[in-house]
């Protein structure tokens, strides 16, 4: 099974949709998220790809494990 690996923020957006996540905002580069019983916002870059530690740091913060991340992305 292949690890994690740099994706469009568009194909990131498509994972927080199925999650349950709302876009809230965008202010100049970055795009805002939120999700009931979040401690704070997932904010992703709107740049050519989404690193692997912001998607690291977004699948603790969404208490998704790397797993789960990867099987989501194959129905997506």
């Amino acid at each position: 099974m292949p690890g994690i690996a740099q994706i469009s923020w568009k194909e990131f957006e498509k994972f927080l949709k199925f999650v349950g996540c709302a876009f809230v905002r965008e202010k100049g580069d970055h795009r805002v998220w939120t999700r009931k019983g979040l401690r704070r916002p997932i904010i992703i870059p709107r740049d050519m790809c989404v690193p692997i530690f912001i998607i690291r740091n977004n699948l603790r913060l969404l208490d998704v494990s790397v797993k789960e991340y990867l099987e989501i992305m194959g129905r997506v």
